[in-house]
């Protein structure tokens, strides 16, 4: 049976000596650095703090073609509620990254923004601010994924922040790198050409262009990533499921090629100190189906119990190889 990996995302839980002791005593293959959540600035030190402490791969992903939200402080809207989109930063509007997307947007666009149920509608225009209703209640939080629900813009395939990020990675021989928002074989070309040609390059599949275009993906390129989280916003939750077990059934065509998932395999334990029975049904469902890796998000990055994370998907990974019977 071929080795089933697990991958750590690093955060604020998990970037310390401690933790990275563990990961490598405990067999984690790869370190995730998400670009979203870290400046540029503090790349070079964090690199060479994970160095000085472990020897395990350190994969460097993408912020890729996404809208992100960008605000001072953490507010709660009411359905009805009226906010202001800004096009230059401010401590009292929200505003969007990257940059040139608050140009891209039209009157009556909806917006769905985080993961707390915030839905917002463009209702007015006036020179650089945007006038928006709350059309469902939620948080608006920094640093979120902003998804545009009732049409598509173009975005680029990388950021700024992205190149710049990747010359130091480079600089400092990191050999894995990770495509947010994959959608098109151009993309995956584009990518290629930045990269050292012997580098692990991983694609993530969280839209419903790269879905549409997986087939032509497959032929490109080995290693893709299904990111439940942001797909569940460009399809149903009911979806997901069906999109996963399609991904991976395609990918059994062709020899290795690998399938790696991510978010929410033990979202629970970001707060709590052992897995619900859904978490480990998902858990074993993946890998019976055929997934090559695990990874782990929030769990590890802000959750409380990040070592405990590792150690449950090393028994369940276990329990499946064995195929232990518990009757």
């Amino acid at each position: 049976m071929n080795k089933i990996n697990i991958f750590c995302t690093l955060g604020p839980s998990s970037l310390n000596r401690n933790f990275l002791k563990f990961a490598e005593k405990n067999k984690v293959d790869l370190l995730r650095i998400n670009l979203s959540h870290i400046q540029n600035k503090n790349l070079q030190k964090i690199i060479f703090f994970i160095k000085k402490n472990c020897k395990i791969k350190i994969c460097l992903d993408t912020e890729g073609a996404q809208i992100r939200s960008k605000i001072y402080k953490k507010k709660f809207f009411k359905l009805g509620n009226f906010g202001i989109i800004s096009k230059k930063k401010s401590k009292n509007f929200l505003s969007l990254y990257p940059d040139d997307v608050f140009d891209k947007l039209r009157i009556k666009d909806e917006l769905d923004v985080g993961f707390d149920g915030l839905i917002v509608k463009l209702i007015r225009k006036k020179k650089d601010k945007f006038f928006f209703k709350t059309i469902s209640p939620g948080y608006l939080e920094k640093n979120k994924g902003v998804h545009l629900i009732n049409r598509k813009i173009k975005l680029n395939f990388l950021t700024k922040k992205d190149i710049q990020a990747i010359e130091v990675a480079k600089k400092n021989k990191i050999n894995n790198f990770a495509l947010s928002f994959t959608n098109s074989v151009e993309d995956i070309k584009k990518f290629k050409a930045l990269l050292p040609k012997k580098s692990n390059k991983i694609y993530k599949i969280e839209t419903r262009l790269a879905l549409k275009n997986f087939k032509d993906l497959l032929i490109n390129a080995d290693n893709f990533l299904i990111d439940r989280g942001d797909l569940s916003k460009e399809i149903s939750i009911e979806e997901v499921p069906i999109a996963q077990r399609k991904i991976i059934k395609n990918s059994k065509k062709y020899k290795f090629k690998k399938i790696f998932i991510a978010t929410n395999f033990l979202e629970s334990m970001i707060k709590n100190s052992t897995p619900t029975r859904a978490e480990s049904n998902d858990i074993y469902n993946s890998l019976e189906m055929g997934a090559s890796g695990l990874v782990l998000a929030a769990e590890t990055a802000i959750g409380r119990y990040p070592e405990k994370c590792i150690l449950f998907l090393k028994s369940m990974i276990k329990k499946y190889k064995k195929k232990i019977n518990s009757f």
